[in-house]
This record gives structure tokens, sequence and C-alpha cells, in this order.
């Protein structure tokens, strides 16, 4: 009788499927980081008062937030080489993962945005700043710090979004478990591995994601 676990076996399958690691924390990261920019760029459009601008914006917010992002990185991925952008799994994979998540991260940047009293938009305007200065000066910095939780979130979220990208031929670590386990038809090993990687670097982001959380809001409250 086969037995239901072989610590021999997961400990051969182990490096396998942690060299792979890098490639899950590393689209995770870089996605993360398109995901913050653009989702800033979306939210400080959204309050221009150019109405035709306003009303694409929400347009394109909604249909990204409406539809799948496994269908949007078929499209990315397997439409637009038909249009000459050819992309690869990893370049597939940050832009989707990344775009994807702008759209609710601008949301997240808008709550902490409408939360600055319109005293210090009038304060700014008394000091003669400009738009430009009002917000990196102002602004950003007063609104970043209070919704830093839901950002941290949002990353370990999008972390644990990653298997999704085996979708489009990226081998992370759990397309990683699942060859191994199609070789051997040993399956519970290499996916608990996957999961204990999961977990663990899961509790690492969020202890980073607290600690820097409490650092900036400590700066910018003194």
């Amino acid at each position: 009788m086969k037995k239901i676990w072989s610590w021999s076996f997961a400990a051969e399958i182990f490096p396998d499927i942690l060299k792979c690691l890098p490639v899950t924390v590393g689209s995770t990261l870089v996605a993360f980081v398109v995901a913050a920019l653009v989702g800033l760029v979306l939210a400080v459009l959204l309050q221009t008062k150019i109405q035709w601008l306003r009303k694409i914006l929400l347009v394109l917010v909604d249909l990204i937030r409406s539809t799948p992002l496994l269908v949007q990185l078929y499209v990315i991925y397997y439409v637009l080489p038909n249009y000459g952008l050819l992309l690869t799994p990893f370049v597939t994979g940050v832009i989707g993962l990344g775009i994807h998540y702008s759209t609710y991260l601008s949301e997240v940047y808008r709550s902490g945005i409408d939360a600055i009293p319109k005293g210090q938009w009038e304060a700014a305007d008394c000091l003669g700043l400009t738009k430009l200065q009002t917000w990196l000066k102002v602004v950003i910095p007063e609104a970043i710090p209070p919704i830093l939780p839901v950002i941290g979130n949002y990353l370990i979220t999008m972390f644990k979004e990653t298997p999704i990208l085996s979708a489009i031929s990226l081998i992370e670590i759990l397309q990683e478990a699942k060859i191994l386990g199609s070789r051997s038809f040993r399956y519970i090993e290499g996916f608990t591995i996957v999961g204990v990687l999961f977990m663990a670097v899961s509790l690492v982001a969020s202890f980073i994601v607290v600690r820097v959380t409490t650092i900036v809001t400590r700066k910018y409250s003194m």
C-alpha cells in the first residue's frame, strides 16, 4: 500500500520547489510596484474636474474590476500577440496583476485623499503652492500613512494570487509542484510544501507591513 506521506520524497522535491520561490516573490513585488504607481495616478486623475476624462477612467476601472484576472491575462498573453505585442509570461503576469490591482488600490488611495480636511487644501492654496506641490508636499504625505495597512493587505493578496500565473506558462511554486507531482503521481508532499511556503512568506510580509506602518505613522505624527 502506497504511503500517504513520504518524508524522503518531500526532501527530494523541496529544493526544486524552493528554487521557483524567487519567481513567485519577484512577480508579486514588481506587480505591486506597478499597482501602487498606476493606482496612485488613477486616484489623482479621478479627482479631475475634466468630466470626459473622469468618465473614461471610471468606465475603464469598472471594466477591469468586473472581469476576472484570468481573462485579462489570457487577453494580454494570447490575444495581443496577434496585434504585434508579444510578452514573456513574467512580464504578462506583472502587467496583468499590476493593472488589475491598481484599480482596487486607486479606491484605497481615494479614501485616504477624501479623509484630508478641506482646510489643508485651502492652507496650501493660501501659501501659494502649485497643484503639483500641494499633491507632493501636503496631500500624498498625509493620505498614505493611514491607508498603509490596507495597501499591505493587497500586497499579501497579490502574493497569494500568483498561482493563477501558471495559466500563462509561468513556472511559480505551485506549477512546479504540479509538474513534480505529475511525474511521480504524488501530490500531497508538493502541495503541502507550497502551502507552508505561502504561509511563511505571508507571515513575514505581514510583519514587515506592520513595522513599516508603525514607523511611517510615528514619523508623520511628530
